[in-house]
């Protein structure tokens, strides 16, 4: 073994500590940074919804009313979770409602058919799934575009729905489905926004602490790249929107037994309100960038938002008013920031 010069040593070490660069193993802590994330605008947002709906709004803040508005939020931000990791793979599925729709039909047909109570979420989860592998079939085999299959299939799905029940609805659900849908944990927190928050864990540690998510990542910034590196692009978007069918199976579980009733016309236009959940939430439209915290603080907000306007009496129009308004604004924002700093 030759030992190292001396003089080479010193030379590096002299060029070290007169180098006009240094490297980090991790960067700096910058409290400009971090009140530039959008997550931390989105908490702000949310403080500051919280606050003057507590100031304005009689019993907004009773820990009761609190409580039982996540019954507003909480099955709409179930699809919202795999919607954002779809849109962050540059998918999207705009037939998520009526796939909810046609689970609930589902449930019901199954339920006249002395099915066990047991039975009927997996028949849900079953619907919400082959609806979904349709959606990605389509996509997928036939290189389709999401926004174009899913437009046509929110029609034949609820559509489906729509002639299997006529003027009618399905009812006499059993206890079971009431238990989860309209149930509370130790007499206070309801059940739905556990599951949530159980849900919410799991796609957070998927998608930002595991391999398949780093590759969901990889796909939505350069999908030819990633195909190359030896990703299966069109095995992960197919995945994704069986994922996303499942788990809106797994709403119309949940909201149907809340409403103790399957209807014609349940879920209407929530796919609009879990598309802004994700998009106010920080996903990119454009794909590859976002996380699952940005769109839980986006599901607080509005839930906090829309659950204020019901407890001040405004009508349900002036909601979806201020949803689109959302989601124009999200989408756009982005666009006018960074156009500033091109022309700077």
């Amino acid at each position: 073994m030759t030992k190292p010069d001396p003089t080479d040593t010193a030379a590096a070490a002299f060029s070290a500590s007169n180098s006009r660069y240094t490297i980090l193993d991790r960067p700096r802590f910058n409290v400009k940074g971090v009140l530039g994330k959008w997550e931390t605008l989105l908490a702000l947002l949310f403080i500051v919804a919280f606050v003057i709906n507590g100031a304005l709004v009689p019993n907004f803040l009773d820990p009761y009313n609190l409580a039982d508005g996540t019954f507003n939020f909480s099955e709409k931000a179930l699809i919202a979770l795999p919607m954002a990791l779809l849109i962050i793979c540059r998918e999207i599925d705009i037939s998520v409602a009526g796939i909810l729709a046609l689970s609930s039909v589902a449930m019901g047909l199954a339920n006249q058919a002395g099915f066990p109570p047991a039975t009927l979420l997996l028949v849900a989860l079953a619907t919400g799934t082959l609806c979904g592998a349709l959606n990605g079939v389509l996509v997928t085999r036939f290189g389709l575009p999401a926004i174009v299959v899913t437009i046509g299939t929110v029609s034949l799905y609820r559509g489906l729905a729509s002639v299997v029940l006529g003027d009618k609805a399905f009812t006499g659900y059993p206890q079971l489905m009431s238990d989860w849908g309209q149930g509370y944990f130790f007499d206070f927190i309801p059940r739905e926004f556990i599951v949530l928050l159980v849900f919410a864990a799991v796609f957070a540690f998927v998608l930002h602490a595991t391999r398949w998510g780093r590759r969901i990542y990889a796909i939505g910034n350069n999908p030819i790249a990633a195909r190359f590196s030896g990703i299966e692009v069109n095995q992960y978007r197919l995945v994704l929107f069986m994922l996303t069918g499942a788990m809106a199976g797994l709403a119309a579980f949940l909201l149907t037994g809340r409403i103790g009733s399957t209807r014609p016309n349940i879920a209407m236009g929530w796919e609009l309100e879990a598309i802004t959940m994700v998009i106010l939430g920080g996903v990119s439209i454009a794909g590859g960038a976002g996380t699952i915290g940005g769109v839980m603080l986006a599901v607080l907000t509005l839930g906090t938002v829309t659950y204020g306007l019901s407890l001040a009496n405004i009508p349900g129009i002036y909601m979806t008013i201020v949803i689109g308004l959302l989601l124009l604004v999200t989408i756009a924002l982005p666009r006018l920031l960074r156009g500033k700093k091109v022309a700077k």
